[in-house]
């Protein structure tokens, strides 16, 4: 049975800025501490960054990769604060997610010119799972700040073959820009969007599961970044259009006045034609 209370808090969640997540999600916990669990698990959260001491490298913190209150590294498969018995991937999938780590480190640099990637694999009964986590963060420069976080989580569904398999992608993106200008003042801009997909596709070695996990994740991000622009950065602007225009309404109005006037004659044309 659904918790109507949790629905609206997730709903409330939902129309929150996005770089306050963390703050708001707290206040709502201190609200309706009873759905602590829930919403923890629920709620998508911006990725922090850590850094590997031992190879000098940054990577993502998320719960795929928490064991207790330490975290594992994907270049050194470690976990810091150390932990002797910390869940770890079979040999088999970790040979994997080093080759998927170096793979999304290649295409995060060519897609974002930086930022930090992470990709952390864990084993299931007829297959295995995997998050894919990408993070880029605005410097502050030319009075622009801002953030791209995206959660990539992909299941995979190994067939008896071993040529063919399943796989379900649900991917979290999270936005938020802000700009600072004299003319314009402060504007915030933010939002998340979550999306699903599912393919069946051949396995092999012109097809590994990191190529087909890879196409996916590139069109998901891609269709992302189409529908943010669509609705964050268009509806935005004709919104601002509407509020805030440079021709009188006088002039407006008259200019309608002359539209409907010419949309009647062609109109009275049209129909004496046909008489």
């Amino acid at each position: 049975m659904e918790d109507p209370q949790l629905d609206c808090a997730l709903d409330l969640m939902r129309r929150l800025p996005p770089q306050k997540i963390e703050s708001n999600l707290s206040n709502l916990i201190e609200l309706v501490p009873h759905l602590c669990e829930n919403l923890l698990s629920a709620v998508d959260q911006p990725l922090k960054v850590a850094r590997d001491k031992a190879v000098g490298k940054d990577y993502l913190l998320c719960d795929y990769n928490r064991d207790g209150d330490s975290y594992r590294s994907p270049w050194t498969n470690q976990y810091d604060p150390p932990l002797p018995d910390g869940a770890m991937p079979s040999e088999r999938l970790r040979r994997l997610e080093v080759e998927a780590n170096s793979a999304f480190d290649q295409y995060r640099e060519m897609y974002f010119e930086g930022g930090v990637s992470s990709v952390y694999l864990w084993d299931l009964d007829h297959g295995f799972a995997g998050v894919l986590l990408i993070k880029k963060a605005g410097d502050g420069s030319n009075k622009i700040k801002g953030c791209w976080d995206s959660i990539h989580v992909v299941e995979v569904n190994e067939k008896s073959s071993g040529r063919a398999a399943h796989y379900k992608l649900t991917s979290t993106a999270m936005l938020w820009l802000q700009t600072t200008k004299t003319g314009s003042g402060t504007m915030n801009l933010g939002g998340s969007l979550t999306r699903q997909a599912e393919i069946e596709a051949n396995v092999g070695e012109s097809s590994p599961h990191i190529a087909n996990i890879g196409r996916m994740v590139e069109d998901m991000e891609n269709k992302i970044r189409n529908t943010l622009n669509d609705i964050y950065f268009s509806k935005t602007k004709d919104i601002v259009n509407g509020l805030r225009s440079t021709v009188p309404a006088a002039d407006t109005k008259h200019r309608e006045m002359l539209k409907n006037d010419l949309a009647s004659a062609l109109q009275k044309r049209n129909q004496a034609a046909s008489n």
